[in-house]
């Protein structure tokens, strides 16, 4: 049995790995680059010769682990891809969307290679797709099966289970143990696991001891109801898939108990609309933390987009904003209303998810109130004036929990995937310690580890 990684450096980045069990060679997951364009933001599908893949399994449908399916689908056409059901309808959107956002890519920055695949493409390979639940065994086969687990990340994600003989080795994909607004937290396997590739994510930063998600939601409401007491609004930048669903969730919450009032407008832009659909259509078929909890039904949310329709969003005092982008990136609703928006001091500027140092978000979060802001090249800067907060809400467990799980688990292998060599290096030193008799490796990319030695 041999693992072999396929992205272009160790990073978080166009996840893709290959797990050769003797008699079935699986692909897991098929991610594109988010920093990267064309061929780069690819993993490195060269090193599987054409059609010689026997299944596919994605985890779920976030971009860095779904974005180059269609790519790898097209390389390896007559194997099936696994996933449950709520991830191929996530995934599905966002295939679809990702053909228009690399179509404007090729007019605007002339990058040829773009669109990496097309609407009618995708609609014909989604045949080959296989809808699974979480606990179905999955027979790939005569010698070799699989399993999915529910990973607490998103919506739908999945860790994979791969069993040949007496060999079982466990992929996390990325991983969530705590219990979310919406979504329910991790249930993985614990025992008889001989090999292990875990994320690594969150490796590298520690979080506060004293942390406690439901106080960190309380901060979150106290900023919002004091900021619209103040006559001014709040704008969350959200990514559409996951936060959007996680915050509205939240203020939902927060309404129902009388924190916020009642009849505060909620908006929500973008690609956000179409998740939020997506993640209601499977309310009653997945785990989650209010069964049966539809945004649509439930709440009072005001789309910028929906069923077809535009309508912009005008800024007014007292009201809510859940827009995506959730790192403001150029051309999105986030970036286009904070022009108007972080010149305000009567506003409020929130971020509860990651923000890359190098996008408006990260720019923004690194600033001072006074200093003027290039939200975009096309935008004349403005001065940052508004209230800013940051809040931890991951849909990545931190790292005492990974690392709890790895020393439970104890297995022989163990590879550190899906982290910066900070993240990764954290883990290994703390296994070399606390696990002695397991073989640790952050895994070179292209290098094959044989699995049975």
């Amino acid at each position: 049995m041999i693992f072999q990684s396929l992205l272009r450096d160790t990073e978080i980045g166009s996840n893709s790995y290959v797990l050769d069990t003797g008699d079935c060679k699986i692909v897991l997951d098929a991610g594109m680059h988010p920093k990267q364009e064309s061929t780069l933001a690819i993993p490195q599908y060269d090193e599987l010769p054409h059609n010689s893949v026997d299944a596919i399994f994605l985890t779920h449908s976030h971009l860095d682990h779904a974005g180059t399916l269609p790519v790898l689908m097209r390389e390896q056409p007559d194997a099936p891809v696994y996933m449950t059901e709520a991830t191929a309808g996530l995934t599905d959107a966002l295939l679809h969307n990702s053909v228009n956002v690399m179509q404007s890519k090729r007019t605007e920055l002339g990058i040829t290679d773009y669109p990496l695949y097309g609407h009618r493409e995708l609609d014909r390979l989604e045949m080959n797709w296989r809808k699974r639940s979480y606990g179905e065994r999955i027979d790939l086969t005569m010698e070799t099966s699989a399993m999915l687990y529910d990973a607490g990340h998103i919506l739908g994600s999945s860790g994979v289970m791969i069993e040949k003989d007496d060999h079982r080795v466990f992929y996390t994909g990325d991983i969530n143990f705590e219990d979310q607004t919406l979504i329910t937290g991790a249930k993985f396997p614990e025992e008889g696991i001989d090999t292990l590739i875990i994320e690594t994510t969150r490796g590298a930063a520690p979080r506060d001891p004293e942390y406690d998600r439901e106080t960190e939601e309380q901060k979150l409401c106290d900023a919002i109801l004091e900021t619209i007491q103040n006559g001014g609004s709040a704008l969350i930048p959200v990514f559409a898939m996951g936060k959007t669903q996680e915050v509205l969730t939240m203020l939902h919450k927060f309404k129902l108990s009388g924190k916020i009032p009642e009849k505060t407008p909620v908006f929500i832009g973008g690609l956000s609309t179409k998740m939020t659909i997506l993640f209601d259509e499977f309310a009653d078929s997945t785990p989650r933390q209010i069964p049966g909890f539809e945004i649509f039904r439930d709440m009072d949310v005001r789309a910028a987009s929906k069923k077809g329709s535009r309508k912009p969003i005008v800024y007014q005092p007292g009201a809510i904003y859940a827009l995506s982008s959730g790192m403001m990136t150029e051309k999105t609703i986030s970036n286009g209303f904070a022009h108007g928006f972080i010149s305000n001091p009567k506003n409020s500027l929130l971020f509860v998810g990651y923000a890359a140092p190098d996008s408006p978000a990260g720019a923004i979060r690194a600033s001072k109130k006074g200093d003027v802001i290039e939200l975009s090249p096309e935008l004349t800067p403005v001065p940052f004036q508004c209230r800013m907060e940051i809040y931890d809400f991951s849909g990545h467990s931190e790292r005492e929990a990974l690392l709890k799980y790895m020393l439970k688990v104890a297995p022989k292998n163990i590879f550190l995937v899906h982290g910066d060599i900070a993240a990764s290096q954290w883990f290994l030193e703390q296994l070399k310690e606390k696990l002695p008799d397991c073989q640790v490796t952050i895994p070179e990319p292209k290098k094959i580890y044989n699995l049975d030695k």
